[in-house]
């Protein structure tokens, strides 16, 4: 009853409600003012020791008793009811519960958000569960661990250990993937090599695989960024013999003006798999992750399995055979000869065979013609 009446008389043009601080039992205890100087007025002159009047604005009162309609309590209860206290508790309660909604919806893109990064990182998507459980205790920080086999196509047993490590915003409840902690172990029972990998949120951070290619000593490509922004290319290599204050080993740079051409370098070996553009381009970008690739070798007409992988400090390209033992460049600079010598060969013989049946086919116009001899007659 109060709510229809309030909205009857805002249709009126009456913008402001004065009523007793009392209870009130029916709307004719309560004033419709244009105003609220004569709404303050009317509460100024109706107040007295025992009543105190106060006003509101129409719209503030219909909302109110909006709040008391939506709330589900008994409308016929005959009980008292603090309109004000009530309202105040049910918006704290509406409060709390978009907070909640809120913080569920943040929560899950916090999740997606992690879940990314760990699949572009090379750990894929099987930490949901873990994550979840974590993000819910609401922790600092926490640590997810990871143990697998790692391989490069060659038969071996390296283990890897991995520390994830996430860490809570001090101005947010959102989580980040800031780091992860290697322990590559190749031979039971000796200490393993151990390395922590920084995440960055440009898209340049050092995934699983080129972590442990480059604990297995070999270089990977990466695109950069500078403190500035700016982005530049580099090949990047363990130094095994030196490490910083966190125990961590060295990178050596070698950047694109250091002057290696990985192309260059793997057209100086006969490589089959350079005669198919497509094949080429997914050597190269395996070579650029630190992978050893294997390839075929084709030398004197015979195929042989190699592996290679990108030398950037040396400005080559190193070769090992199908027992994966090294062979050096010379080595590898005489089975290109070797094949490039074959091949001056064949076009020098072909070269003499072509000579041979020029001169052996000189046309016959150009031949002496025989004299005819002719006899005296007596």
């Amino acid at each position: 009853m109060l709510l229809s009446v309030a909205e009857e008389m805002a249709s009126y043009g009456y913008k402001y409600a004065a009523f007793p601080c009392d209870v009130i039992t029916d709307p004719d205890t309560i004033e419709f003012f244009m105003n609220s100087w004569d709404a303050m007025e009317h509460c100024y002159a109706m107040t007295t020791d025992r009543d105190y009047f106060k006003s509101m604005t129409i719209d503030s009162l219909k909302n109110d008793l909006n709040i008391v309609m939506q709330s589900g309590i008994d409308l016929y209860s005959t009980e008292k009811l603090d309109l004000t206290e009530f309202v105040r508790l049910e918006r704290e309660k509406k409060e709390l519960f978009e907070n909640n909604l809120n913080t569920n919806i943040m929560n899950e893109n916090n999740l997606k958000y992690l879940k990314d990064q760990l699949k572009y990182t090379g750990f894929g998507e099987t930490f949901d569960t873990e994550l979840k459980e974590n993000m819910l205790k609401g922790d600092k920080d926490f640590k997810i661990m990871h143990t697998g086999i790692m391989n490069n196509g060659v038969p071996n047993r390296d283990t890897v250990t991995v520390e994830l490590n996430f860490k809570k915003s001090d101005q947010t409840d959102m989580y980040f993937f800031n780091s992860y902690h290697v322990n590559l172990q190749k031979e039971e029972n000796k200490p393993g090599l151990q390395q922590t990998f920084y995440i960055n949120n440009d898209a340049t951070s050092i995934t699983l695989k080129e972590a442990y290619n480059l604990m297995e000593g070999r270089s990977v490509n990466k695109d950069l960024k500078t403190k500035e922004g700016e982005s530049y290319n580099s090949w990047l290599k363990f130094d095994f013999k030196q490490t910083d204050n966190s125990g961590n080993f060295k990178i050596n740079h070698y950047h694109q003006n250091y002057g290696y051409d990985l192309e260059a370098s793997l057209e100086k070996h006969s490589i089959k798999e350079l005669s198919t553009p497509q094949y080429k381009e997914d050597l190269m970008n395996s070579l650029k992750k630190g992978n050893l690739q294997s390839v075929t070798f084709v030398v004197s007409g015979v195929e042989s399995k190699m592996f290679v992988e990108a030398n950037p400090q040396f400005k080559t390209l190193n070769v090992y055979d199908g027992n994966l033992q090294r062979i050096n460049h010379r080595e590898s600079k005489e089975e290109k000869k070797s094949e490039g010598e074959k091949t001056s060969e064949k076009q020098s013989d072909k070269k003499q065979s072509e000579t041979t049946e020029e001169n052996c086919e000189t046309p016959s116009a150009n031949k002496p013609k025989k004299r005819k001899q002719q006899s005296n007659s007596v």
